[in-house]
């Protein structure tokens, strides 16, 4: 990897369409305004529409000619993800972002009754992907990167409790569902793989990036000190969201990235320029990679053509 790699260094995506989840604000922002810089056509998948065209309108303003467009979609709700794969999205996809998600919310269900920290940041994206699966392999070059966190080293995945019905810590309940994106990419790529497909799986991670994630939380339960105090980190100590945009980006363009890798920030996995990053390994486990997809694929009725068991 090129040491201090950055923004300016993607390469031409012009002719690519990329999907990115979660792309009204904060990293998946910047991502998505990056590759419109860079020629692609960006589809951004949020769930709201004022904040989606908000973004469509920014990144139009910061970009001269980007093609980008808002498209509804709310990974906390299956139905929505195939209306979303199955009308919203043209035949060809480069590249699949999957980066929207919640952080430590209090305990909630999601539409189809998934605790909702598991069910919006693994189940919707492994619908989704599975669903736009077809497209993926029919596009030389593509791509999917999903985004995970360094946070993932807290909680290897309960396969018991898979929706924390049990005992619900929303810091563990997060970790558990970064750690399950992780084990989604180790296994989409070993199944790639053995089908001899060129598709790319590959995984990121921010740091600690100034983005909304953080204070969401807080701020749905108006506990204003725990806002304050993270609004500090982010100021203070937390790098932008730019940079903390990188390491998917790279994950994305780079010709250096590989399947099942893992980037993050290279000092100390927090700030800075693009860098292989430490995992967990449980994250690199067979079994529970392959024993968490089959349990995805039951819960969330989605198969995979060609690399399902």
């Amino acid at each position: 990897m090129s040491k201090g790699w950055n923004a300016s260094d993607i390469p031409d995506q012009s002719g690519r369409t990329a999907v990115v989840t979660g792309a009204n604000s904060g990293l998946g922002l910047c991502t998505a305004r990056e590759l419109a810089r860079c020629g692609a056509r960006v589809l951004l998948a949020c769930r709201d529409e004022e904040r989606g065209r908000a973004a469509e309108s920014r990144i139009r303003t910061a970009v001269t000619g980007a093609d980008v467009e808002f498209v509804p979609l709310d990974l906390a709700d299956l139905a929505s993800v195939r209306e979303f794969a199955e009308k919203r999205v043209p035949e060809r996809i480069d590249l699949l972002i999957n980066n929207a998600g919640v952080m430590a919310l209090p305990y909630g269900k999601t539409a189809d009754g998934f605790e909702r920290q598991f069910g919006v940041n693994h189940l919707g994206h492994f619908a989704l992907t599975g669903l736009l699966l077809p497209r993926l392999l029919d596009t030389p070059g593509a791509r999917v990167v999903s985004v995970s966190s360094g946070l993932h080293a807290l909680s290897n995945i309960d396969m018991g409790d898979l929706n924390s019905e049990r005992n619900y810590r929303r810091w563990i309940a997060y970790a558990r569902s970064k750690t399950a994106n992780l084990l989604f990419v180790h296994e989409l790529a070993r199944r790639l793989a053995r089908a001899g497909s060129g598709l790319v799986a590959a995984a990121a991670h921010p740091g600690y990036a100034s983005t909304n994630l953080q204070t969401a939380a807080a701020r749905m339960e108006n506990r204003r000190m725990v806002e304050r105090v993270f609004g500090f980190g982010n100021r203070i100590i937390a790098q932008p969201a730019s940079m903390g945009a990188l390491p998917t980006l790279y994950a994305a363009t780079a010709p250096g990235a590989s399947p099942d890798s893992f980037t993050g920030p290279g000092l100390l996995g927090w700030r800075g320029a693009p860098a292989p990053s430490r995992r967990a390994g449980w994250t690199l486990d067979d079994v529970a990679s392959e024993r968490l997809w089959v349990a995805s694929e039951q819960l969330t009725g989605v198969t995979y053509p060609g690399l399902s068991s």
